[in-house]
């Protein structure tokens, strides 16, 4: 499945739920998308605390499968095409050096 294709999915899981309805309490704006992206993202680190790897693979996949959903969805309501963001990262860091330390 493509990135196209994944956030088809994601926009229609959303709405079936009514969170883009105006008088949603769960508002899909940029900031509350970016919040929830954070939050999600501090989720997967549970899944390290004290241990080195991951205890429950599928409940670590279910997390960064929220992370991607969140990701997905804030690009899209930003109008950012990811795939060429990725590939404009990518190339920018093939160029780019970092430190030993």
């Amino acid at each position: 499945m493509t990135i196209a294709e994944l956030t088809r999915e994601m926009h229609k899981f959303v709405a079936s739920k009514g969170w883009y309805a105006a008088d949603s309490p769960k508002a899909q704006t940029p900031k509350n998308l970016a919040v929830s992206l954070c939050l999600e993202s501090a989720e997967i680190l549970e899944h390290f605390q004290w241990r080195e790897t991951a205890t429950d693979s599928n409940a670590l996949a279910g997390e960064l499968a929220d992370v991607a959903l969140y990701l997905l969805q804030l690009a899209s309501i930003t109008e950012i095409d990811l795939e060429q963001a990725i590939m404009d990262k990518l190339a920018l860091n093939y160029d780019r050096t970092w430190p030993a330390q």
